[in-house]
Protein backbone atom coordinates (compact mmCIF):
# COMPACT_ATOMS: atom_id res chain seq x y z
CA UNK A 1 0.00 0.00 0.00
CA UNK A 2 1.58 3.16 -1.22
CA UNK A 3 0.00 5.76 0.28
CA UNK A 4 -1.86 4.53 4.20
CA UNK A 5 -5.55 5.90 4.39
CA UNK A 6 -6.62 7.77 6.38
CA UNK A 7 -9.35 6.35 9.07
CA UNK A 8 -11.64 8.64 11.61
CA UNK A 9 -12.47 7.13 14.62
CA UNK A 10 -14.40 9.29 16.98
CA UNK A 11 -13.52 9.67 20.63
CA UNK A 12 -14.99 9.52 24.57
CA UNK A 13 -15.72 12.88 25.93
CA UNK A 14 -14.85 12.63 29.52
CA UNK A 15 -14.52 14.56 33.17
CA UNK A 16 -12.28 14.08 35.96
CA UNK A 17 -9.95 12.47 33.71
CA UNK A 18 -6.29 12.53 35.53
CA UNK A 19 -2.91 11.94 34.10
CA UNK A 20 0.17 13.01 35.66
CA UNK A 21 -0.44 16.01 37.63
CA UNK A 22 -3.51 16.92 35.63
CA UNK A 23 -7.45 16.66 36.11
CA UNK A 24 -8.94 17.88 33.42
CA UNK A 25 -11.80 17.21 31.19
CA UNK A 26 -10.76 15.26 28.43
CA UNK A 27 -11.14 13.51 24.39
CA UNK A 28 -9.82 10.14 25.01
CA UNK A 29 -9.74 6.72 23.36
CA UNK A 30 -8.27 2.92 24.35
CA UNK A 31 -5.10 2.65 22.57
CA UNK A 32 -6.49 -0.29 21.05
CA UNK A 33 -8.65 1.18 18.01
CA UNK A 34 -5.60 3.59 16.70
CA UNK A 35 -3.82 0.68 17.34
CA UNK A 36 -5.62 -1.56 14.73
CA UNK A 37 -6.06 0.62 12.23
CA UNK A 38 -2.26 1.03 12.06
CA UNK A 39 -1.51 -2.58 12.13
CA UNK A 40 -4.13 -2.97 9.58
CA UNK A 41 -2.35 -0.66 7.43
CA UNK A 42 -4.25 2.71 7.77
CA UNK A 43 -3.30 6.38 9.25
CA UNK A 44 -5.85 6.82 12.21
CA UNK A 45 -7.03 10.19 13.08
CA UNK A 46 -9.07 10.85 16.17
CA UNK A 47 -12.53 12.83 15.95
CA UNK A 48 -13.47 13.82 19.39
CA UNK A 49 -17.59 15.40 19.80
CA UNK A 50 -17.91 18.60 17.74
CA UNK A 51 -21.06 20.56 16.28
CA UNK A 52 -22.77 18.26 14.33
CA UNK A 53 -23.09 20.24 11.46
CA UNK A 54 -19.49 19.79 10.87
CA UNK A 55 -19.40 16.09 10.59
CA UNK A 56 -19.36 16.28 6.61
CA UNK A 57 -16.77 18.56 6.88
CA UNK A 58 -14.85 16.25 8.21
CA UNK A 59 -15.90 12.96 6.45
CA UNK A 60 -14.95 14.35 3.57
CA UNK A 61 -11.16 14.64 4.47
CA UNK A 62 -11.36 10.91 5.28
CA UNK A 63 -10.94 7.92 3.13
CA UNK A 64 -12.50 5.36 5.88
CA UNK A 65 -14.17 6.18 9.48
CA UNK A 66 -14.76 3.68 12.36
CA UNK A 67 -17.56 4.52 15.31
CA UNK A 68 -15.93 3.43 18.56
CA UNK A 69 -17.82 1.89 21.37
CA UNK A 70 -18.62 3.42 24.57
CA UNK A 71 -21.81 4.54 26.26
CA UNK A 72 -25.28 3.12 25.62
CA UNK A 73 -27.00 5.09 22.70
CA UNK A 74 -30.39 7.17 24.86
CA UNK A 75 -33.29 5.27 24.31
CA UNK A 76 -35.10 8.53 22.74
CA UNK A 77 -33.03 8.32 19.87
CA UNK A 78 -35.01 5.00 18.74
CA UNK A 79 -38.58 6.40 20.58
CA UNK A 80 -38.62 3.91 23.63
CA UNK A 81 -38.62 5.02 26.94
CA UNK A 82 -35.37 4.23 29.47
CA UNK A 83 -34.98 1.27 31.10
CA UNK A 84 -33.47 1.09 34.72
CA UNK A 85 -30.75 -0.84 33.25
CA UNK A 86 -30.06 1.63 30.38
CA UNK A 87 -26.41 3.33 31.17
CA UNK A 88 -25.91 6.80 31.82
CA UNK A 89 -26.58 8.59 28.19
CA UNK A 90 -23.48 10.52 26.42
CA UNK A 91 -25.67 13.46 25.24
CA UNK A 92 -22.10 14.49 23.49
CA UNK A 93 -21.64 11.90 21.53
CA UNK A 94 -25.01 11.25 19.91
CA UNK A 95 -25.55 13.49 18.06
CA UNK A 96 -21.94 14.04 16.65
CA UNK A 97 -21.59 10.46 15.10
CA UNK A 98 -25.44 10.69 14.38
CA UNK A 99 -24.09 13.28 11.68
CA UNK A 100 -20.77 11.06 11.08
CA UNK A 101 -22.69 8.43 10.51
CA UNK A 102 -24.73 10.19 8.25
CA UNK A 103 -22.87 11.59 6.06
CA UNK A 104 -20.40 9.00 5.32
CA UNK A 105 -23.52 7.30 4.03
CA UNK A 106 -24.44 9.91 1.76
CA UNK A 107 -20.30 10.42 1.01
CA UNK A 108 -19.79 6.77 0.17
CA UNK A 109 -16.83 6.50 2.47
CA UNK A 110 -15.96 3.03 4.23
CA UNK A 111 -17.96 2.77 7.66
CA UNK A 112 -17.46 0.43 10.34
CA UNK A 113 -19.18 0.61 13.40
CA UNK A 114 -17.40 -1.41 16.90
CA UNK A 115 -20.43 -2.58 19.70
CA UNK A 116 -21.78 0.70 19.94
CA UNK A 117 -21.01 2.02 16.69
CA UNK A 118 -22.70 -0.73 15.03
CA UNK A 119 -25.83 -0.10 17.51
CA UNK A 120 -25.88 3.69 16.32
CA UNK A 121 -25.47 2.89 12.62
CA UNK A 122 -29.07 0.32 13.18
CA UNK A 123 -30.41 3.44 15.20
CA UNK A 124 -29.36 5.51 12.89
CA UNK A 125 -31.16 4.02 9.61
CA UNK A 126 -34.66 3.40 11.94
CA UNK A 127 -33.82 0.25 14.07
CA UNK A 128 -34.15 -0.66 17.64
CA UNK A 129 -32.06 -1.92 20.42
CA UNK A 130 -32.89 -4.20 23.22
CA UNK A 131 -31.72 -2.49 26.03
CA UNK A 132 -30.46 -4.98 28.48
CA UNK A 133 -29.18 -8.47 27.53
CA UNK A 134 -27.64 -10.57 29.83
CA UNK A 135 -24.51 -13.24 28.80
CA UNK A 136 -22.29 -10.61 27.10
CA UNK A 137 -20.65 -8.70 29.77
CA UNK A 138 -20.35 -11.17 32.29
CA UNK A 139 -17.79 -9.67 34.60
CA UNK A 140 -17.74 -5.67 35.03
CA UNK A 141 -14.95 -4.26 33.16
CA UNK A 142 -13.55 -7.31 31.86
CA UNK A 143 -13.74 -8.76 28.19
CA UNK A 144 -15.10 -12.04 27.72
CA UNK A 145 -14.99 -14.33 24.40
CA UNK A 146 -17.83 -16.28 22.37
CA UNK A 147 -17.92 -17.41 18.99
CA UNK A 148 -20.06 -15.77 16.36
CA UNK A 149 -20.88 -17.38 12.66
CA UNK A 150 -21.47 -15.66 9.27
CA UNK A 151 -24.12 -15.56 7.48
CA UNK A 152 -22.96 -16.90 3.77
CA UNK A 153 -23.27 -14.50 1.33
CA UNK A 154 -22.62 -11.19 3.43
CA UNK A 155 -20.17 -8.73 3.05
CA UNK A 156 -18.51 -10.42 6.29
CA UNK A 157 -18.39 -13.74 5.55
CA UNK A 158 -16.30 -12.72 2.81
CA UNK A 159 -13.94 -11.41 5.11
CA UNK A 160 -13.95 -13.79 7.60
CA UNK A 161 -15.85 -17.14 6.30
CA UNK A 162 -15.70 -19.34 9.10
CA UNK A 163 -17.03 -19.37 12.77
CA UNK A 164 -14.51 -17.28 15.21
CA UNK A 165 -14.60 -16.48 18.66
CA UNK A 166 -14.01 -12.69 19.48
CA UNK A 167 -13.56 -10.13 22.59
CA UNK A 168 -16.97 -9.16 23.71
CA UNK A 169 -18.32 -6.77 26.28
CA UNK A 170 -21.97 -5.27 25.93
CA UNK A 171 -25.20 -5.45 27.77
CA UNK A 172 -27.25 -3.96 24.41
CA UNK A 173 -28.18 -5.36 21.24
CA UNK A 174 -30.05 -4.93 17.94
CA UNK A 175 -33.60 -5.55 17.78
CA UNK A 176 -35.66 -4.10 14.85
CA UNK A 177 -32.98 -3.88 12.25
CA UNK A 178 -32.71 -0.58 10.35
CA UNK A 179 -34.01 0.21 6.81
CA UNK A 180 -31.40 -1.48 4.16
CA UNK A 181 -30.02 -3.36 6.98
CA UNK A 182 -29.04 -7.29 6.81
CA UNK A 183 -27.58 -9.69 9.67
CA UNK A 184 -24.35 -11.17 8.52
CA UNK A 185 -23.62 -12.94 11.68
CA UNK A 186 -25.06 -14.18 15.00
CA UNK A 187 -23.86 -15.66 18.84
CA UNK A 188 -24.81 -18.87 19.55
CA UNK A 189 -27.65 -17.51 22.14
CA UNK A 190 -29.30 -15.40 18.78
CA UNK A 191 -27.64 -12.07 19.50
CA UNK A 192 -27.42 -10.24 16.30
CA UNK A 193 -23.41 -9.72 16.13
CA UNK A 194 -23.26 -8.18 12.76
CA UNK A 195 -24.72 -6.18 10.39
CA UNK A 196 -24.10 -4.31 6.88
CA UNK A 197 -26.15 -2.58 3.98
CA UNK A 198 -25.82 -4.38 0.88
CA UNK A 199 -22.31 -4.01 -1.56
CA UNK A 200 -24.35 -1.63 -4.03
CA UNK A 201 -24.69 0.64 -1.42
CA UNK A 202 -20.57 0.64 -0.28
CA UNK A 203 -18.56 -0.80 2.60
CA UNK A 204 -20.84 -0.45 5.67
CA UNK A 205 -20.63 -3.09 8.41
CA UNK A 206 -20.56 -3.09 12.05
CA UNK A 207 -19.88 -5.40 14.26
CA UNK A 208 -21.10 -5.73 18.27
CA UNK A 209 -17.58 -7.72 19.68
CA UNK A 210 -14.23 -5.44 19.55
CA UNK A 211 -12.04 -6.20 17.39
CA UNK A 212 -9.77 -3.70 19.04
CA UNK A 213 -9.49 -6.00 21.77
CA UNK A 214 -8.47 -9.02 20.12
CA UNK A 215 -5.14 -10.44 17.38
CA UNK A 216 -7.23 -10.83 14.00
CA UNK A 217 -7.00 -8.08 12.09
CA UNK A 218 -9.55 -9.08 8.80
CA UNK A 219 -12.32 -6.48 9.70
CA UNK A 220 -9.96 -3.91 9.89
CA UNK A 221 -7.73 -4.49 6.93
CA UNK A 222 -10.86 -5.22 4.61
CA UNK A 223 -12.34 -1.71 5.40
CA UNK A 224 -8.40 -0.53 4.99
CA UNK A 225 -8.62 -1.93 1.79
CA UNK A 226 -11.67 -0.73 1.28
CA UNK A 227 -11.06 2.98 1.92
CA UNK A 228 -7.70 2.76 -0.18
Amino acid sequence: MSVRPLIGVSTYLETGTRWGVWELEAALLPAGYPRLVQRAGGLAALLPPDAPERAAAAVERLDGLVIAGGPDVDPSRYGAERSPRTGPPAPERDPWELALIDAALAANVPLLGICRGMQLLNVALGGTLVQHLDGHAEVVGVFGEHAVKPVPGTLYAGIVPEETSVPTYHHQAVERLGEGLVVSAWAADGTVEAIELPSSQGWVLGVQWHPEMGTDLRVMQALVRSAS
